[in-house]
């Protein structure tokens, strides 16, 4: 498959270590979803969100999404993509991908007939990577970070 060409305007995410941006502090206890548990107020020091978040700071990106083509799958209009391009695309991986001069983070299908990215919004059809396309995996999303309100 052929290699990017086009320059982007992608910056790397910056770590926070030894700056001035305090870390948050952490509560030790997993959050029941199910049933409530009694209260326990165990609390950590604190968490690095760079941390816990980015594992190859060289190697990941944070991305805005446009769009509802993912809205199945949690990503919504305005949540911020970590994604991360050291990790290896496998299929069924949400991926940032670049086809023909754009960007789509879909679900990355691989099958014996080709591979194929899906998104998780039924109003959309699924998109076949023809071997004539510009095509590339850009990067796995490994997190995705949303506001609620």
């Amino acid at each position: 498959m052929e290699e990017i060409k086009q320059e982007f305007s992608v910056s790397p995410v910056k770590s926070t270590l030894g700056e001035e941006m305090p870390n948050l502090q952490f509560f030790e206890n997993r959050i029941q979803a199910g049933f409530p548990s009694p209260a326990q107020h165990e609390y950590a020091d604190s968490i690095d969100l760079n941390k816990a978040l980015i594992s190859n700071p060289a190697a990941t990106f944070c991305a805005r999404v446009m769009g509802d083509s993912m809205v199945e799958a949690g990503i919504n209009e305005g949540d911020l993509l970590v994604i991360d391009r050291s990790l290896t695309p496998h299929d069924g991986c949400i991926a940032v991908c670049f086809v023909d001069g754009e960007f789509t983070v879909k679900r990355l299908n691989i099958r014996p007939d080709g591979i194929y990215l899906t998104p998780a919004n039924a109003s959309y059809p699924e998109l076949a990577v023809s071997q004539d396309s510009n095509f590339t995996v850009w990067g796995v999303v490994s997190f995705i970070v949303k506001k609620l309100e």
